[in-house]
């Protein structure tokens, strides 16, 4: 098994710290995304989304730059790979274990906003259904003001 040279664990360990802050700003934007969702905004998701979208790429491509790197150095993958490759470098080690966490973090928070989002979607299709079938059966009104269903008198235009 070779050894990685001092600079190349440097750079790995500098992508992890990249990564760290990165996860930070992508769990601060899932839950400005949440008080959105629980607000009802839903209007402000747009900017949200794109957003997101934008994190998560930079995310990938940080986790595959390292990965790649640590790949190199042929120490199994993921958890084992960098235990193995910062086992003299606490600081490393512990900046992996707290890129770990985040991604747990972010990933739990991820699913809560899945939740609420198909939450909303119910509600939507709920109300769109009323609408849809309101629309199929008009209701007219009498003299009065008082609601009554179509459907059972007379077809205009007929005598």
């Amino acid at each position: 098994m070779n050894a990685p040279a001092p600079q190349e664990l440097q750079r790995i360990a500098l992508l992890l710290e990249a990564e760290s802050s990165q996860l930070k700003k992508f769990i601060d934007l899932l839950e400005r995304e949440e008080a959105i969702l629980v607000s009802g905004n839903t209007d402000a998701l747009l900017p949200i989304t794109k957003e997101k979208d934008e994190r998560y790429r930079q995310l990938q491509q940080l986790h595959d730059d390292r990965s790649m790197l640590a790949s190199r150095y042929r120490r199994g993958r993921g958890d084992t790979a960098m235990r193995s490759l910062f086992a003299d470098m606490p600081k490393a080690l512990a900046r992996w274990d707290e890129v770990l966490s985040l991604a747990a973090h972010a990933k739990e928070r991820n699913h809560v906003n899945g939740q609420l989002i198909t939450r909303h979607m119910q509600h939507n299709q709920a109300a769109l259904s009323v609408l849809l079938s309101a629309a199929d059966h008009p209701q007219f009104y009498d003299a009065g003001g008082h609601s009554r269903p179509s459907g059972g008198g007379r077809m205009l235009g007929s005598a």
